[in-house]
Parts: structure tokens; C-alpha cells; sequence
């Protein structure tokens, strides 16, 4: 086999794949070993997210990457992507598919935690900029549902940026169906896709329509056929959806606690009725 041959086969390798996808893109053991493992991938994401063209970003690293050894049973594991890249700016990237309903706060700490780590001696006229990105698999805000959003300060009355250093957005994979043609023109809702991609043939299908989804097609194939990161996978989902009823438990718990709480003010204004 030549090499130009070999090459293709390699690159094309998923194309055999069929059916259910054993282990989805959710899984943020998973989504982290991608963007580790493939810088091609890492620099067309964060390209999509930012609204780059490939040529902006020259070099990204992820700083915080999975060791040979790691487990997920492991507490100091960190599985969100900590990215340095151009050689300054940084960008925090996460998978969250449970609502632990403390987002705003955990996306506020980390952005300005990452922008005082990033620029700890910097002189202030060189601060470098930092992003917060998370991939949420539920609506944050189910008042105002979006697909793609970008928090930045600004004024609360003209809405005046007061600085492009900080930067918090949110992709909801729950509602790609809202992604505007900005979202569609950067391929931000291709991506959100495959992260949500139930079949191979859904991947395939995206696959077919970038080179850098392709790219991320065929790694995603050869971590699913590694025995040892599989069964990584297999312990998130496990842990994830222990969080899952503990979350649905919690939420129970609370609405219970909410209704008590109506009755008790309603006996209470029944009884100040009375003894009026």
C-alpha cells in the first residue's frame, strides 16, 4: 500500500462506520481527548467561535491535557480544555450536559480567574484577552432561548462594549434550530451537530460538507476504537447520570419545598382573614 494510499484510508476510516454512535460527543472525556489529540480540529473550532478566519489563529495548545493514566474516577481531573492560543489569548472551552443550575457564576469565575492566571505581570496596556465558551446541553435561560451568545461588559443603556478582554459565550445544543446565518456562515451549528450526532450516518453526512468535521469525524472513530478511552467514557456517563437524578432529585426536592411554602402563606392569610 502506498503512502498516499494509506493516508486516505486513514482519513477516510469512519466511512465503514454504521448505526447508533456508541459514545456521543457529549461525553466530555471524549470531547476533550478530540481537541487534545487533534490541533487541525482545536484551531477550525475555536476559528467557528470566535468568527476567525484560519489564519488568525497561528498556534493553539491545550495547556491542561488528559496524561496517560488518567482516570475519570480521579477527582483532580479537569475536563474542560484550557487553549493558549496565538501565543497570548486564551480560551476555556466546556462540555456541560447537566444543569447543576450554577453556570452564570462557574462561567463568571473562570473567565476572570483565567484573565488574572493569563496576565499575572502583564503591563495593563497589554492585557491579553480571554474567552469562556461552554457547550451547554440545556437552555440556560429558557426566557430568552438562543442558539449562539456572547456576554461582553457593557453599558446596561447603550449597550457600549467596555472591553473586548473578557468574554463569556454559550452554545445551546439544545436549540441549534435557532442558529442565525452568522451561526450557519462560521459552521457553528455543523459543529454543535456532530456533538450531538446520534448515528453515523448523521456524522458522515457532516462530515461530507468540511474538511475539518471530516478531520474530526476520523478521530473521534479511532478514540472510539481504543479500548482503554472507552471505558473512560463509559465511567462519565456513568457519573453523569448519577448527576442527572441527583439534579432531578434536587429540582423535585425544591418544587416540593416551593409548594409547602405556597400553602403555608395561603393557611396564613386564611387565618389573618379570620381574626380580622
Amino acid at each position: 500500500m502506498s503512502k498516499k494510499t494509506s493516508k486516505t484510508f486513514r482519513n477516510e476510516i469512519y466511512k465503514n462506520a454504521t448505526g447508533p454512535v456508541t459514545i456521543r460527543l457529549t461525553n466530555d472525556y471524549l470531547f476533550k481527548r478530540l481537541l487534545q489529540e487533534n490541533a487541525q480540529v482545536l484551531k477550525a473550532l475555536i476559528c467557528s467561535l470566535l468568527h476567525f478566519s484560519p489564519k488568525q489563529v497561528k498556534d493553539a495548545a491545550v495547556t491542561n491535557p488528559i496524561l496517560p493514566g488518567d482516570s475519570v474516577t480521579n477527582k483532580t481531573v479537569i475536563l474542560d480544555i484550557n487553549v493558549i492560543f496565538n501565543s497570548g489569548s486564551r480560551i476555556n472551552l466546556e462540555m456541560q450536559v447537566v444543569n447543576e443550575h450554577n453556570w452564570t457564576d462557574r462561567a463568571t469565575f473562570y473567565t476572570c480567574k483565567n484573565f488574572t492566571d493569563l496576565n499575572k505581570s502583564a503591563n495593563f496596556s497589554f492585557l491579553n484577552p480571554v474567552f469562556q465558551i461552554g457547550f451547554l446541553d440545556f437552555t440556560l435561560f429558557p426566557e430568552q432561548p438562543s442558539f449562539y451568545t456572547t456576554y461582553k461588559l457593557s453599558d446596561i443603556k447603550t449597550h457600549h462594549v467596555f472591553t473586548e478582554k473578557l468574554s463569556i459565550g454559550i452554545v445551546d445544543l439544545t436549540n441549534i434550530s435557532l442558529a442565525t446565518p452568522e451561526d450557519r456562515r462560521y459552521n457553528i451549528d455543523k459543529w454543535a451537530k456532530l456533538f450531538k450526532a446520534q448515528t453515523w450516518e448523521d456524522i458522515k453526512m457532516l462530515a461530507a460538507q468540511d474538511i475539518s468535521l471530516s478531520a474530526a469525524a476520523t478521530t473521534v472513530y479511532q478514540l472510539s476504537e481504543d479500548e482503554h478511552i472507552r471505558q473512560q467514557c463509559e465511567a462519565r456517563e456513568d457519573y453523569l447520570k448519577r448527576e442527572r437524578g441527583m439534579s432531578q432529585l434536587i429540582k423535585t426536592q425544591q418544587q416540593t419545598i416551593d409548594e409547602q411554602q405556597q400553602e403555608i402563606a395561603h393557611l396564613k392569610a386564611l387565618l389573618a382573614g379570620q381574626t380580622q
